[in-house]
């Protein structure tokens, strides 16, 4: 029922969503006389902003087609290399008349379930672009997959974690970017304790929930107030007639980031007030990069029923993982059994989603690994999203990131 209020919603402002864009492309004309009036500017902006708050955003594309190596531009390409129902395997594929002459490592970049779509991660793919060879995990919304396409929950992660670096082969490196720290490290941990040849090389965990009982956030202690059955009677529905997934339970976009708003309702609310002074100032550089940053933000994704509920169950309320009681398909989740696999940690000192200390567990839990092969950042002055996206990852993160991979690629030590 909450899905269909929803699009309810969004047919009802439909039309006024159509006389805004109309009234804004009129004002806005350069042809208008009145285009310079602060006034006129005012409604523009308002009726900008009416369209913004009522649209559905859609998938962001990439955009990334050019990378820089050595200086000069490389042509980038999008492929998919393997499609599953609920997600396919990316590979940003360099120029091969450039690529092929560089031993550049393999990387899988693991990108959250948890919400936004895989493009969030736009920022950090560009940045590992031009010494590495990058795939990642494109989830894809479960409202449009059919429901005979089959389940997906925290199991079928892990898999597909499993069987995506075994696609990638030997020597690859993984990357885990917030909520997949704790499936791929499930993941690995699985791939070593059988003595899997494609184990990566290096194991990457970026503001992940590990461990929530360490420093436990507003969003932490939220999933351990309310019961499980809560969870699946408040947040969870059916995906309406009319999209592909019909009669699929899921955990809707919308609420998600409604949800996410509502954790910085004064940021965001201030953020579109500020948009609409930098459209009454004429200020068009300010205003694109709000554009570009709430395109992307607003875009979201449902996932499934059970992968949420799994997940809410098994990470945050019995922390299985760093209790050593996670059992997966029949097999238990033993950390120790890592040896090969150096291991990062990246937290950001400002994180208010994973805090400080919670994806740092997994070195508590790693004791297979040597230290001299495992390795902790945690970067001041830096908020969740600024750990792979923006100044500071592309600055101080990521190239703290690359050395480590080549250390571990040559068998160096990583700390």
């Amino acid at each position: 029922m909450l899905y269909s209020m929803y699009d309810w919603q969004l047919a009802a402002f439909a039309p006024m969503r159509t006389m805004a864009v109309a009234g804004r492309n009129f004002l806005t004309n350069p042809d208008f006389p009145f285009t310079e009036s602060r006034f006129f500017r005012g409604v523009a902006a308002g009726c900008e902003l009416f369209e913004r708050v009522t649209r559905r955003y859609e998938k962001p594309a990439w955009g990334l087609e050019r990378t820089r190596i050595g200086g000069a531009p490389v042509a980038v390409t999008e492929e998919i290399v393997e499609a599953r129902p609920h997600c396919n395997l990316l590979h940003f594929r360099r120029d091969p008349a450039v690529s092929e002459k560089r031993d550049d490592p393999k990387i899988l970049v693991v990108a959250p379930m948890s919400g936004h779509h895989a493009t969030l991660l736009r920022g950090t793919v560009a940045a590992l672009l031009p010494d590495h060879d990058v795939y990642i995990t494109d989830w894809i919304d479960a409202g449009r997959v059919p429901v005979s396409k089959g389940r997906f929950d925290l199991d079928d992660y892990v898999d597909h974690v499993i069987g995506f670096l075994q696609r990638l082969g030997p020597g690859a490196h993984v990357v885990a970017v917030c909520q997949p720290s704790v499936p791929v490290l499930g993941a690995v941990s699985l791939m070593a304790a059988a003595g899997d040849p494609c184990r990566p090389v290096s194991m990457t965990l970026m503001g992940g929930p590990v461990d929530t009982r360490i420093n436990p956030t507003k969003v932490n202690a939220f999933a351990r107030r309310h019961s499980l059955g809560w969870f699946e009677r408040s947040v969870i529905t059916r995906v309406p007639f009319g999209y592909e997934g019909f009669n699929r339970r899921v955990y809707p976009g919308f609420l998600q980031l409604t949800g996410f708003m509502s954790m910085n309702f004064d940021r965001h609310f201030g953020a579109h007030l500020k948009l609409y002074e930098h459209l009454i100032r004429g200020d068009g550089d300010s205003a694109e990069a709000h554009r570009k940053f709430y395109d992307e933000y607003m875009s979201v994704m449902d996932m499934t029923a059970e992968f949420y509920l799994q997940t809410v169950d098994i990470v945050f309320q019995q922390h299985a993982l760093p209790r050593g009681e996670w059992v997966s398909r029949g097999r238990r989740v033993e950390p120790a059994a890592i040896e090969s696999t150096a291991l990062l940690t990246v937290e950001g000192e400002l994180d208010d989603i994973s805090a400080v200390g919670q994806t740092r567990a997994a070195h508590d839990l790693c004791t297979g690994i040597p230290p001299d092969r495992r390795r902790h950042i945690l970067q001041p002055d830096v908020g969740h999203y600024g750990i792979f996206n923006g100044r500071r990852w592309r600055e101080l993160i990521a190239p703290q990131v690359r050395a480590f991979i080549r250390a571990a690629r040559e068998g160096r030590a990583v700390a």
